[in-house]
């Protein structure tokens, strides 16, 4: 009951009120991104929803399109500027995401939609990701982020996705606030945001 209908009526009206109480700093970032990284301010990108179900998901920009003499665009800690990496690590970059959950692509709480490329390289219980709505937050970003190693990471997923309970979501919420605040996580041990995933070994 909860999982298949009250779960996507909280995501409804908490985004809702979400995205109305924000605006102002939705305003604010428009205005900084804009002046500090170009256009466009909104980065779009297409991910696997539930089901594997291809979706656009939308974000703040935090990087530059800086390029190397051949076109070719530079490595993301080229082009992650002061900004960017504030943006990152505050976690604004995903408010956008809250149109997402309005669409329906997307959920407040669930594994995070990763790369459409990745798809298939999952083995079958790392596919069990894509069983529900790819969320904001998750067990894995409460439990390391970007630290850990993708096998774990997707471990975290696929356990969430075992045991979908509003406690659970509650709690899950309420790690990632401190999460925000003490700004865990945000990069690997190679990356400044997360090393590709290569497939299982």
């Amino acid at each position: 009951m909860y999982e298949k209908i009250i779960k996507r009526g909280i995501d409804l009206i908490l985004s809702f009120l979400a995205i109305i109480i924000l605006s102002p700093v939705f305003l604010l970032l428009t205005i900084l991104i804009r002046i500090k990284l170009g256009s466009p301010v909104i980065f779009k990108q297409e991910r696997p929803g539930k089901d594997e179900k291809v979706f656009c998901m939308y974000k703040f920009r935090s990087m530059t399109d800086e390029r190397d003499q051949d076109g070719n665009l530079l490595p993301d800690e080229q082009r992650l500027p002061v900004f960017g990496k504030r943006l990152r690590s505050s976690s604004l970059d995903e408010l956008p995401e809250l149109v997402n959950i309005l669409k329906g692509d997307m959920s407040i709480v669930g594994p995070r939609p990763l790369l459409v490329r990745y798809l298939p390289l999952y083995n079958e219980r790392q596919r069990m990701r894509h069983n529900v709505r790819p969320g904001i937050t998750g067990l894995a970003q409460v439990n390391g982020r970007n630290s850990i190693s993708w096998e774990e990471k997707f471990e975290w997923d696929v356990k969430y996705v075992e045991h979908v309970t509003f406690w659970e979501d509650l709690k899950i919420i309420g790690k990632t606030i401190r999460v925000i605040f003490k700004k865990e996580g945000i990069s690997s041990g190679t990356s400044v945001t997360m090393e590709e995933f290569r497939g299982n070994k």
